[in-house]
């Protein structure tokens, strides 16, 4: 089904942007409980660093089905495999909302995992299919933008609905909030063929390339670095820096809010001073984490998650957009790629986290966190440089 000429870019554009709401609520519900660990512990009497575990399971059955998801349905006309994956993703939230004990919401955070791994491993190349013809970079950079959104947002806006409504609500509203974008999606989105997904033959293609490995290793480390504090950021803000339910909500908002000042920043730099900005963002990010355990009141606390904030934002949007550039001839099977590796990340976060916390290390996730941040950083300068000798 063409686009008609007198609406093709608006139609064009309303498509990349209802994608690009899609992967903000995909990515919404990846992070939402993070800021709901102790509402979830205490509806089910356990521990915080053992409720942090599905934070883990989620991220690892993301990592382990990106890929064979993506080559499972390669040969699926788009349109008919997005109404499913849509179909389990809402179906799992329902099941999430009424829970009734902690393996049933295991049960169905497992099922929105496998929904989230199938969804990432077609979405970019849809949005590049679906994008005027002449604006795929920006479409790219607003997939981007509203993948990254989720991870400072989804937090905040999880822990208010929460505190509000109670958890439950929380995963009820966002089964309604795709149940709406499936809607529309459907209304707006021609027939879609398989196409240019690649295959496990482009595998040992993408890996002979130096930038493109250097890349993937720096996301594994960084995103466990960062998810090693993230994910256990509420509890320390209560326990540890002595905020109260309101001001935690606050530097939950404060951070995600400040997102927009790392989609400004990679905007403003990213074409201009590519290799400056990736090393200013990955020293905010390390200088925010090690700093962590010595912010001990509220004003300290909304400083660090402003540079935090803004630091983990712009590195989501240089990650995704050099990937794409370095493997555009095999996009779905490099977002998987990424995607799977990224959620590796984010489960070994979670899961040393968790161990942390358990062993009464609350206060020190920073400095944890700090240290494969650290690793990262002279993996990245040492690499980089060698890499560009070459």
């Amino acid at each position: 089904m063409p686009i008609a000429p007198a609406d093709s870019s608006r139609t064009a554009w309303l498509r990349v942007a209802m994608l690009a709401l899609a992967a903000f609520i995909f990515n919404t519900t990846e992070y939402a409980p993070v800021g709901l660990l102790t509402d979830i512990s205490t509806s089910f009497g356990m521990q915080v660093g053992k409720v942090g575990l599905m934070l883990t399971i989620y991220a690892w059955v993301v990592a382990l089905m990106s890929l064979p998801a993506m080559l499972l349905t390669r040969s699926v006309e788009r349109r008919k495999l997005l109404r499913w994956i849509f179909m389990l993703f809402i179906g799992s939230h329902l099941l999430s909302a009424i829970a009734w004990n902690y393996p049933a919401l295991l049960v169905s955070r497992i099922g929105i995992a496998l929904a989230h791994s199938a969804f990432w491993s077609i979405t970019a190349a849809l949005v590049v299919r679906v994008a005027p013809a002449d604006k795929k970079q920006q479409a790219l950079a607003l997939l981007a933008t509203g993948t990254v959104l989720a991870m400072v947002l989804g937090v905040p806006l999880g822990r208010v609905v929460g505190n509000a409504f109670g958890w439950r609500i929380t995963f009820s509203l966002i089964a309604t909030a795709a149940a709406l974008t499936l809607h529309k999606l459907m209304q707006i989105l021609p027939e879609l063929p398989s196409r240019n997904t690649g295959s496990l033959q482009n595998l040992p293609i993408l890996l002979r390339r130096p930038a493109l490995v250097l890349l993937l290793l720096l996301t594994v480390l960084v995103i466990t670095a960062h998810f090693t504090a993230y994910s256990y950021i509420e509890p320390f803000s209560g326990k540890i820096a002595g905020l109260g339910s309101l001001q935690t909500t606050l530097v939950l908002l404060v951070f995600g809010g400040s997102g927009i000042i790392g989609s400004w920043l990679f905007s403003l730099f990213n074409s201009r001073f590519p290799e400056a900005l990736m090393i200013a963002t990955l020293l905010a990010m390390l200088l925010s984490l090690l700093l962590m355990p010595f912010m001990l009141d509220q004003t300290a606390m909304l400083v660090l998650v402003v540079i935090w904030g803004a630091a983990i934002m712009s590195f989501g949007l240089l990650m995704q957009s050099r990937i794409l550039e370095l493997a555009s001839d095999a996009t779905d099977v490099s977002m998987a790629l990424y995607s799977g590796l990224y959620n590796v990340g984010i489960g070994g976060g979670a899961l040393l986290g968790g161990l942390l916390v358990q062993q009464h290390q609350l206060r020190w996730i920073g400095l944890w966190g700090g240290s494969l941040c650290a690793l990262a950083v002279a993996m990245y300068l040492a690499l980089s440089r060698r890499h560009a000798a070459s």
